[in-house]
């Protein structure tokens, strides 16, 4: 589990298809501290450390992961948004997050307002009726309030502490981005399937 809080931003440093694909990540995390098939929500998806080393660490990623993931947009140099798992006792402060990406979805307007700015995305129409005004979303891995829907686009406000602790100052038109959408959300929209 996660909590949509950015702790780091990674840099992927190589792509290789062995089956899977196997992506190295620059971290400033100690990965003496990180062991062997550890959890790192990368972009936010949970990926398992396979490998690791002084400033780095492998992880695999199935083709399923690639497949409902904007994974496959990944080049050498793209920089991602690292969090490391919770643990007992930590601070939850954005919203719980399991690291299972949901869905893609496409950042269709963007807007300053003021030192902010207003990013506009559209969500797949099967997600849609998921996301609601005031309620939260892990996009690219960070935990954020959505602020109006309309059909499938919804808005969200980035600071700009955001857009320099996270990768949201790189965002352009265009971009596909990982979705989850809120834990508590899946489950009443599935229990309301038995009422």
């Amino acid at each position: 589990m996660f909590t949509g809080i950015i702790t780091d931003i990674g840099r992927v440093t190589a792509l290789e298809h062995r089956g899977d694909l196997r992506a190295r990540i620059d971290t400033r995390y100690d990965m003496e501290r990180v062991d062997l098939g550890a959890s790192i929500a990368c972009d936010g998806v949970c990926l398992t450390v396979v490998d690791k080393g002084a400033g780095w660490f492998d992880v695999d990623i199935s083709a399923e992961s690639v497949s409902k993931t904007n994974i496959g947009d990944w080049t050498e140099e793209r920089r991602v948004n690292l969090e490391r798992a919770l643990k007992v006792g930590d601070e939850l402060g954005g919203h719980i997050v399991s690291g299972h990406v949901d869905g893609v979805a496409e950042v269709v307007d963007m807007r300053d307002e003021g030192d902010s700015t207003r990013v506009t995305f559209r969500a797949p129409e099967a997600l849609a009726r998921f996301i609601a005004p005031k309620g939260s979303v892990a996009l690219n891995g960070t935990s954020l309030t959505v602020n109006e829907v309309d059909g499938c686009d919804f808005g969200v406000n980035f600071i700009p502490h955001t857009k320099e602790a996270t990768t949201w100052g790189d965002v352009a038109v265009g971009h596909r981005i990982n979705l989850e959408i809120d834990t508590l959300a899946r489950y009443v929209a599935r229990l309301q399937e038995f009422s």
